[in-house]
């Protein structure tokens, strides 16, 4: 499940992509099946890091573009200054204390402009779950803040990034996560919550126009995440 649409940037062959945050390497992969283009993922969960190896490994038969993983922190990544054609971060910000220096590295290792996508979770959705389940929010490393929009172009903006375009993703979603704060947001044995999790994997696995056009419908009004597409300019 993407929350990035590659649609919106021009991926080339020999761009450096950097994924901050990278998690179990959705957008990776997605990223480096571009012809020619290279990629590195950094985060700090283990697990995840090894999950991501496993799957850019398997690519790697299909002769794409090369790539580098790595245990890193947002807030200090190991790169020189400006050596990224485009930095992705998403779901990530929401975890971070020092979120400010979080972004002030993102785009440092930015290309002058070059593109910069940043997901979080939208205000609406995420708040409904935090009224839901206070477990929700208490999560040991989970989400400690919730962006308006406004607050989230602030962040970006002052540090040097001009928004160019805002895309909501996962309207179906959002409900799912709302039954599952309600019932208690670890209880994935929970009928109604299997089963909605069932139709989502569904949608996914089967490329269903149904769930698509469900999906675009709703993203408007209750899209779980808020995607920023953004240049860093040359200030």
């Amino acid at each position: 499940m993407l929350t990035v649409d590659f649609g919106e940037i021009s991926l080339k062959a020999g761009m450096l992509v950097l994924d901050a945050g990278c998690g179990a390497g959705r957008h990776l992969c997605e990223a480096i099946g571009k012809s020619g283009v290279n990629c590195v993922g950094v985060d700090l969960n283990w697990e995840d890091l090894c999950k991501t190896k496993g799957f850019l490994s398997l690519m790697d038969r299909e002769q794409v573009g090369g790539w580098i993983v790595a245990r890193a922190d947002v807030t200090r990544l190991p790169f020189s200054d400006g050596c990224f054609d485009v930095v992705i971060c998403s779901e990530v910000l929401e975890h971070v204390v020092e979120n400010k220096t979080a972004v002030a590295e993102l785009l440092r290792v930015l290309k002058p402009l070059g593109d910069l996508i940043v997901t979080v979770p939208r205000f609406l959705p995420e708040r409904i779950c935090w009224a839901l389940s206070k477990a929700y929010h208490c999560e040991p490393g989970g989400h400690i803040r919730i962006y308006t929009k406004g607050a989230l172009l602030n962040l970006l903006q002052e540090a040097g990034a001009d928004c160019r375009r805002i895309r909501y993703r996962h309207g179906l979603h959002a409900p799912y996560w709302w039954l599952r704060c309600l019932v208690g947001h670890k209880n994935e044995s929970f009928p109604l919550v299997r089963a909605y999790r069932k139709f989502l994997e569904w949608g996914i696995i089967r490329h269903s126009s149904l769930t698509a056009i469900m999906d675009r419908m709703l993203n408007p009004l209750i899209g779980k995440s808020i995607v920023l597409y953004l240049k860093k300019g040359y200030r």
